[in-house]
């Protein structure tokens, strides 16, 4: 069975309790989503709600799949670039798959998802992403199309010791 995307869907008590479960979910199964093992709703709530306050501002935009029970499986947000030289690519935050959807091929399908939602925004060329090294993370953004275009050696430190590159992948929309 495959996901269910849906591109800018209304914010709704669902939908936003799914994110945040999602999220969850997938920080405490050592996801790279900007947060470290062992974390509550609580402790990502507040990261949640600004996005979602860039979604009420216009300046984020939310893709998010739901598996055969309708459930919240998979999401992207989707930043616009303010800077006035900057219009015409934005960063793609926060991809995240459920993990008991893992290895199913979804990620990949959320990947094609984010960026046909892209190109639905007008002017934009390219996406940008970043992701946290070690996990050998940018092999599977690669694997989608992107180009590793930069990398800040132990920019990202998750533990005391434990510092992990910031790498930062392109993908051209034409």
């Amino acid at each position: 069975m495959s996901l269910t995307f849906t591109f800018d869907p209304p914010v709704t008590p669902d939908l936003r309790d799914g994110v945040l479960d999602l999220w969850t979910d997938v920080s405490n199964a050592g996801g790279s989503v900007g947060f470290v093992p062992p974390v509550t709703r609580e402790d990502i709530r507040p990261e949640l709600l600004k996005h979602l306050t860039g979604m009420a501002e216009g300046r984020t935009r939310l893709l998010v799949g739901r598996d055969e029970e309708g459930r919240v499986a998979a999401t992207a947000f989707l930043a616009l670039n303010t800077h006035r030289l900057m219009t015409h690519w934005l960063w793609l935050y926060t991809v995240m798959v459920h993990p008991r959807h893992q290895g199913r091929g979804y990620g990949r399908d959320l990947m094609t998802a984010a960026a046909h939602a892209a190109r639905t925004v007008d002017g934009i060329e390219a996406i940008r992403l970043t992701c946290r090294g070690g996990l050998g993370l940018e092999r599977f953004y690669e694997s989608c199309g992107y180009k590793e275009v930069g990398r800040v050696p132990g920019a990202i430190r998750v533990a005391p010791g434990d510092d992990r590159d910031d790498i930062v992948l392109l993908l051209p929309l034409s």
